[in-house]
């Protein structure tokens, strides 16, 4: 059977294990991602968006962290109560140490970021909410990493998220994503099993096609740093709205 977005308790998602897997350290994958997107970012003049979204937010802070520069406010919008909880200490107590490499790198890339980690996250308002359920045209930009893939394992579902996640920004507004390419069902620590709905540049690119103008859709190989997940890479996507 196929297993669908509501089907799965996103409230249990494995904050540590996940964390441990994958954001210990700066692997080439998270620097590929975070050269591509800083080019995007440095594009943009500081503080020029009113607000933007990271849609699905998750544990993740570098997507946070490069959006500061551009954004006066960053909403991390995120279903799952402990990545909620996570986010909100690491942005309301302190980020932990190991999130400090991810915003050297990205400051290096665009010195217009905060000269601070928490500086950078003081731009984050942390939204507990399915992102399915955010008003259309609500954001200047919009951010998504490894989130409309990761939700289901049904094909039409993925694209649904992906024109959710397009309808939440303004016309004209900015995009920027990161998914897995091929991703399949995958574990994540010991035993816990998640949804996974393979995709190419080939899908985004025509997903995102009859959505959106200036999109640009690339490729990145598989890090052998990370661990297998049975996927082959990864596929990073900037765009606006039509």
């Amino acid at each position: 059977m196929i297993t669908h977005n509501d089907d799965v308790d996103w409230d249990s998602w494995p904050v540590a294990d996940y964390l441990a897997e994958n954001y210990r350290e700066v692997h080439p994958s998270d620097a590929a991602v975070i050269a591509h997107h800083s080019a995007f970012y440095r594009r943009l003049a500081p503080h020029s968006l009113g607000c933007s979204v990271e849609f699905g937010a998750g544990p993740n802070l570098y997507p946070l962290v490069l959006a500061a520069a551009a954004s006066r406010r960053i909403d991390a919008v995120e279903a799952g109560a402990g990545n909620v909880a996570y986010l909100e200490r690491q942005i309301l107590v302190e980020p932990d140490g190991s999130w400090l490499p991810f915003h050297a790198l990205c400051r290096r890339l665009n010195p217009a970021l905060p000269a601070t980690l928490a500086g950078a996250l003081a731009h984050v308002n942390v939204v507990h909410a399915d992102v399915r359920g955010l008003p259309p045209g609500g954001y200047d930009l919009a951010s998504m990493h490894f989130v409309a893939e990761g939700a289901t394992e049904d094909r039409a579902e993925f694209a649904e998220f992906c024109r959710a996640f397009v309808r939440c920004v303004a016309p004209g507004g900015y995009l920027v994503a990161a998914f897995m390419e091929n991703m399949p069902t995958y574990r994540i620590g010991p035993a816990s099993r998640w949804p996974g709905c393979p995709v190419d540049p080939d899908t985004v690119t025509a997903v995102f096609t009859p959505l959106t103008q200036e999109l640009a859709v690339t490729h990145i190989d598989t890090d052998p740093t990370l661990p297998d997940y049975g996927d082959s890479g990864m596929v990073l996507l900037t765009g606006r709205k039509r």
